[in-house]
């Protein structure tokens, strides 16, 4: 890949990445809840494979790969460098990439 290929990829991915934090901002304020996966999804094959092994009890120790917050947001999402969308959450410091952000609906009262 050439420089000018790098630069012009680089360049679609902020732009897809701000499309998505944009749109990510229009849909949820600042305070939505949400459930946060700051490592890996529980759908993750990583995830599958150690709910397994702990199913057949094949484990060693408490660490669960697959982190989970309960929480809001606390920040507009906004791209990285290279264009990954994130926002940030209580509890939790730095971005969360938007995949690994799941928005929590509010229960019909």
């Amino acid at each position: 890949m050439s420089y000018e290929e790098y630069q012009a990829k680089l360049a679609a991915d902020k732009a897809e990445g701000q499309r998505q934090a944009d749109e990510f901002n229009r849909r949820f304020p600042i305070g939505t809840p949400v459930m946060a996966y700051p490592g890996i999804r529980p759908d993750d094959p990583i995830a599958v494979a150690y709910q397994q092994r702990v199913e057949d009890g094949r484990t060693f120790g408490t660490s669960d790969p697959c982190e989970r917050l309960e929480t809001v947001t606390r920040t507009p999402a906004w791209i990285l460098g290279h264009g990954e969308p994130v926002v940030s959450v209580e509890g939790y410091a730095g971005g969360i990439c938007l995949t690994h952000i799941d928005v929590i609906p509010e229960s019909a009262s």
